[in-house]
């Protein structure tokens, strides 16, 4: 017979940025948690799998399709900002300053770890370009982020679409002596006139 603790430590450990002694002390915290607490957390997780879904347009995690940056007709219809992953969408939102729509990659490109262009979203992407004049990739500032920022303009600049990269640079409250020389780098590069 399995060990319930040691399987849930193991199920635990298996979710991304968890370590085994982080998945052991969030176990332990369960197995204290009253049953109601832990149920909830079980049906939680249950919910999402069983609700939610990628959008058949943009791949945003959804209840409902299309979902309802697509389905907003007051949305700029003539820009799609492209990012990694789902999630990469609330903190471009929280800004109030893009009201185009969005395209999700589920990924970005990798050799080392055999992601290539195919196991992308990146022909989805290539569908909805009907009327689209700018295309904003907005991946992470990494090798990763890079080079899918790369083959995207390749890809798309050819069609005559605008391709635009998000500017990187310093946090605002941040200081020039604890900041990075590649983060440094970029803030020169994207400086603009006062």
């Amino acid at each position: 017979m399995s060990d319930p603790l040691a399987r849930l430590i193991g199920e635990l450990s298996r979710l991304p940025s968890i370590g085994p002694k982080t998945a052991t002390r969030i176990a332990h915290y369960v197995l204290k948690a009253p049953p109601a607490e832990a149920r909830a957390l079980a049906e939680a997780l249950l919910e999402v799998k069983e609700k939610l879904f990628h959008c058949s347009l943009c791949n945003v995690i959804t209840a409902a399709d299309p979902c309802r940056f697509c389905a907003d007709e007051r949305r700029d219809r003539s820009r799609i900002c492209v990012v990694e992953e789902p999630f990469n969408i609330e903190p471009i939102e929280r800004t109030g300053e893009y009201l185009g729509l969005y395209h999700v990659l589920l990924g970005a490109l990798s050799p080392h770890r055999g992601i290539g262009p195919d196991r992308l979203a990146i022909p989805a992407l290539l569908t909805r370009l009907d009327g689209i004049v700018e295309v904003i990739v907005a991946t992470n500032p990494n090798v990763e982020g890079e080079a899918t920022a790369l083959y995207l303009a390749r890809l798309l600049k050819p069609r005559g679409i605008t391709v635009t990269r998000l500017a990187f640079g310093m946090p605002v409250g941040g200081d020039i002596e604890y900041t990075d020389e590649v983060t440094l780098g970029r803030s020169l590069a994207g400086r603009r006139e006062m």
